[in-house]
């Protein structure tokens, strides 16, 4: 037993020793948890592209290792001034660091494949924001620029959560490739990268450039999407659990109405104002689910740096769009813009989006869902809902009222007539 109890201590100590300390606070990419992913895996996987360790060598993405290579090729070109020894030496020295972002550490890449890949990956994401703003800089018949629907899954490959690279990285190639120092340039690549995926509304660009703040493109995303702060309802720490709100169509039988705020207003500055639920249009299209889910992943891993605004927006759709009869009253009012053109497939995928997400402590419209519950529980808005949800609810059931009242009215009329009569 002594022995036994030794070999284990002995085990045991080892494994400490070549546990890295402080391993966890470094890490920034993730693998999506299985409960997460699980609700439907499609939205977290690349279509065309992988990038970083996660989805390499994937048979349907290899087809863009040739244009990665061929990337890298006409960088070297038209930068002659750096060679290939340039890149491997300027990311080599970020190799260690590198790998301590990624939770699932790369072992099965020798530090030789581990540079080669982010050398490759990074040159190409470069080149590509680069391309797509000067069209001079473009090869003649560049099929990546020649079919638009290769662009749109680029977008939207580049923000997954599992599809990353560490942005000090990022950074420091495009010192390399332009100027150093002109992070502001690439912020700007970026936020027009992205925009035409957010939808350019209360798409802001607000985050700054910061190698080691940001941890790559999906936070850069994230934080360029910030609320303003204002008006969201004010967030609360939930000690007595979160009252939800009825869905739209149950607020509409209530009294509240739905406008659209005013352009440019964040996505996620969500206000109630006299009866009126104040919202920016929301277009849901194929890759809305994915764009979502990936950010509320984000958030599920780091929500302790930060509120969890797109999380809280996605519980508030899951509030208000309960079925294909909640989206038919947004789409009317403008809120939601379906471009999907089924209004049950839009209800199933926001019911769906809020599925294994974990409920944050704290909520960004607690104080917004309070005020649309006293604005419901007041009793004139009370007895309308009753009204229109038990008299009015179907075109039937108004007609049947409405002829229902004429022949009350006849009668009521015969009677008088009958009494005057007799008088």
């Amino acid at each position: 037993m002594l022995i036994t109890t030794q070999a284990c201590c002995a085990s045991l100590n080892e494994k400490l020793t070549k546990l890295s300390t402080g391993a966890e606070s470094e890490c920034t990419i993730y693998r999506v948890h299985e409960h997460l992913r699980n609700v439907n895996p499609i939205a977290y996987e690349p279509e065309v592209i992988a990038i970083g360790p996660y989805h390499r060598n994937k048979d349907h993405l290899k087809m863009m290792e040739d244009h990665k290579l061929r990337y890298f090729q006409h960088l070297i070109r038209r930068k002659p001034s750096n060679n290939v020894e340039s890149y491997a030496a300027c990311v080599g020295r970020l190799e260690a660091e590198a790998r301590k972002c990624y939770a699932d550490e790369p072992t099965s890449l020798s530090p030789s494949e581990f540079i080669q890949m982010l050398v490759l990956d990074g040159c190409f994401i470069v080149e590509l924001l680069l391309k797509r703003d000067m069209v001079s800089l473009r090869e003649k018949n560049d099929p990546i620029f020649q079919m638009d629907w290769i662009v749109t899954s680029l977008q939207r490959d580049l923000m997954l959560f599992e599809n990353q690279l560490p942005l000090f990285v990022l950074c420091e190639l495009f010192d390399l490739i332009e100027d150093p120092g002109q992070h502001s340039r690439l912020q700007d690549l970026l936020v027009q990268f992205f925009s035409i995926m957010c939808d350019g509304e209360g798409y802001r660009g607000q985050a700054s450039i910061a190698p080691r703040k940001v941890k790559h493109l999906l936070h850069f995303i994230h934080r360029s999407w910030l609320p303003r702060g204002t008006g969201t309802g004010g967030r609360k720490k939930q000690d007595k659990g979160l009252q939800f709100i009825n869905s739209a169509a149950r607020l509409k039988e209530a009294n509240v109405r739905f406008e659209i705020s005013e352009p440019q207003a964040a996505l996620f500055d969500v206000r109630f104002e006299n009866g009126v639920m104040i919202m920016a249009p929301l277009r849901v299209e194929d890759k809305t689910e994915s764009f979502l889910r990936n950010l509320v992943a984000y958030e599920q891993y780091f929500g302790q740096d930060q509120d969890n605004f797109v999380t809280d927006y996605v519980m508030l759709l899951d509030c208000l769009i309960d079925s294909s009869k909640d989206v038919e009253i947004l789409s009317r009012d403008g809120i939601v813009k379906n471009w999907m053109g089924n209004e049950e497939a839009v209800a199933k995928m926001v019911n769906k989006l809020a599925e294994s997400v974990t409920v944050p402590r704290s909520f960004m419209y607690a104080e917004m869902f309070e005020n649309v519950e006293k604005h419901c529980r007041k009793r004139r808005h009370r007895w309308m809902a009753m009204l229109r949800r038990n008299y009015l609810s179907s075109p039937w059931v108004i007609m049947s009222l409405l002829v229902g009242a004429v022949l009350l009215l006849l009668t009521f009329t015969q009677t008088v007539f009958t009494i005057l009569q007799v008088v």
